[in-house]
């Protein structure tokens, strides 16, 4: 089988523990490109805090990457958006409201943008982890209901240990309209429920005439699950969550460990052995 897509996730999987890209990942997924190879960093992150990581492959094409867990699809040199699912405002509303309810501190993403009610901890732990500029605008609610935004996705931070129960309430709630999933300890991402990785992966491929046979991804966590499931070779990364590995096809070696490039070695570019 020759695969011409490659989907990757950033956090966890393409890159190591300190956040980087190694020398051996960047090799092996700039020989693919050369090969005319597809290449797609797929992530839960905004575009402007995912796309140095694209920069840093020196790929020097304007190649797409999907962000919000599945929300987007922008071009990297362009920023021409080819693909957009965001929350229907009222729905956004409807969501905000209940956070407020419950007390949560809730994020919402709208034009690349990340909008909160006030300054808390829980804004100064994300701005710790990404380094990017919130802008504090009072009732979000009131905020979504007034300037009637669709924003590509909302984020609950929580670690008072229940965050597993406000999942099942939204889940009760919204779950018919929405995707909610837990990204990482504490946090819970909210997408539209046609924002998925897998969908935007699928959409992708169906745009660049490429079939779901020819497609490898390559994911760690939850929001990676549908992606793994509709590549024609779906691949976890061995620090991957239990459920991933269930759903992929096999297992290569760690994010700290080249696992991206061991699968790109053996099935695109016909090198040496990846872990099965």
């Amino acid at each position: 089988m020759r695969y011409r897509l490659i989907a990757v996730d950033l956090d966890h999987t393409l890159l190591d523990s300190n956040s980087l890209i190694s020398a051996r990942n960047k090799q092996a997924i700039r020989k693919a490109v050369e090969m005319g190879v597809h290449f797609v960093i797929a992530t839960g992150r905004m575009f402007k805090t995912s796309i140095s990581y694209l920069d840093d492959l020196e790929l020097n094409e304007d190649m797409p990457m999907i962000n919000y867990h599945g929300a987007m699809i922008e071009k990297s040199k362009s920023r021409e958006i080819i693909y957009h699912r965001p929350l229907a405002n009222k729905i956004a509303v409807a969501v905000a409201e209940e956070a407020e309810r419950l007390n949560c501190h809730v994020s919402v993403f709208i034009g690349d943008n990340l909008y909160i009610d006030d300054e808390s901890e829980y804004s100064d732990y994300y701005r710790s982890l990404t380094g990017i500029d919130l802008q504090a605008v009072g009732n979000l609610s009131r905020f979504l209901t007034v300037r009637e935004a669709d924003p590509s996705k909302m984020s609950i931070i929580r670690w008072d240990g229940q965050i597993d129960s406000i999942e099942t309430g939204l889940s009760e709630k919204f779950g018919d309209r929405l995707s909610i999933l837990q990204s990482r300890p504490y946090f819970l991402e909210i997408t539209d429920r046609e924002a998925t990785k897998g969908q935007a992966l699928r959409w992708l491929a169906e745009h660049e005439n490429i079939r779901r046979e020819e497609v490898i991804a390559i994911g760690d966590g939850h929001n990676d699950l549908d992606m793994v499931a509709y590549a024609g070779l779906g691949v976890a990364v061995a620090n991957a969550r239990g459920r991933v590995k269930q759903a992929a096809d096999l297992v290569t070696s760690s994010n700290n460990e080249d696992g991206v490039a061991e699968v790109i070695e053996k099935y695109v570019l016909g090198m040496s052995a990846c872990s099965e």
